[in-house]
């Protein structure tokens, strides 16, 4: 069966997606590193900063690109939301390594490192499916993927619902709790925006096909 593309001229936006989701797998693989691996932190997190630059970069041709661009292969709004979800995502990821490393963690909980593992799955997925985007015949994959990418975002639920009772109930430091929190709360909002970004997929998906 043939393959249909959205679009058989205008590609660069689908790459530009691809680029960005390609950059968000590699940042997530360095916070699961930078929790998992606790030496180095202020390079990791420099890293890190680096890399979400290099996103913001991208984010940034993409939206000249949209107002340049007279006809695009989706709608210009899945376009803008796309791009501002995968750039949100990549933010709190950035950002929870640049907390850890200014608040003076000293020691990771086995909650962040879980957390950063599911954030992780969730970076992993969509990069998996982005190409899928531009082929009609190959949009179950990302409705298949959106499901699990749900599933992900629960499951992050959870872990960050433990780590904060457990927080309470076992540390009588404020000063530990409120870093703890705030790094906790970036990263669920990490997989928070992941899931955005899969919404943003499937209602594109629910569309075209």
């Amino acid at each position: 069966m043939p393959k249909f593309l959205l679009t058989p001229k205008d590609t660069k936006f689908y790459d530009l997606f691809e680029q960005d989701s390609a950059n968000l797998v590699l940042a997530a693989g360095k916070l699961v590193d930078l929790f998992e691996n606790y030496t180095d932190v202020e390079v990791k997190a420099k890293e890190l900063k680096d890399m979400e630059s290099h996103g913001d970069v991208i984010t940034h041709e993409i939206m000249q690109r949209l107002h340049r661009t007279f006809v695009t292969p989706i709608d210009r709004e899945d376009i803008a939301l796309l791009a501002n979800s995968l750039d949100d995502m990549m933010d709190f990821i950035e950002a929870a390594g640049r907390t850890a490393f200014l608040y003076g963690i000293t020691k990771p909980t086995v909650k962040a490192q879980e957390l950063t593992v599911i954030i992780a799955k969730v970076a992993y997925k969509l990069n998996e499916v982005m190409p899928c985007l531009r082929h009609r015949d190959q949009f179950q994959q990302i409705l298949e993927q959106c499901v699990e990418i749900n599933s992900l975002e629960n499951e992050a639920d959870d872990v960050h619902h433990s780590a904060q009772t457990e927080l309470f109930e076992n540390c009588t430091d404020a000063r530990r709790i409120i870093k703890w929190r705030e790094v906790y709360q970036h990263l669920e909002d990490a997989t928070d925006r992941g899931e955005d970004v899969a919404n943003v997929l499937e209602g594109i998906v629910l569309k075209y096909a």
